[in-house]
């Protein structure tokens, strides 16, 4: 499975979010710190979710890094986050 998947996966499973979009954009960074050949560094989270609502923006950001401790410890470098509360 790919790290786009595995995120995909562990955060469906920790946020159940209505809005869910995943996007590798290590193609962006080659060349800065991070950046591995072959990619799977940096990405793009665009996500809605009920668990979000009445959290402040670092409380989001925090639940989305907690669902993906995993990833980090095997090499995800950079996260970009766009994170609101599903209506």
């Amino acid at each position: 499975m790919s790290r786009l998947e595995r995120i995909k996966t562990a955060l469906t499973g920790a946020l159940q979010p209505a809005m869910l979009d995943v996007v590798d954009e290590s193609h962006l960074h080659e060349g800065h710190a991070g950046a591995r050949p072959g990619g799977e560094t940096h990405y793009r989270v665009r996500i809605s979710a009920k668990a979000f609502s009445g959290t402040t923006h670092v409380a989001r950001h925090r639940l989305i890094n907690d669902a993906l401790r995993d990833e980090f410890a095997t090499g995800l470098h950079a996260l970009a986050i766009e994170a609101s509360p599903a209506d």
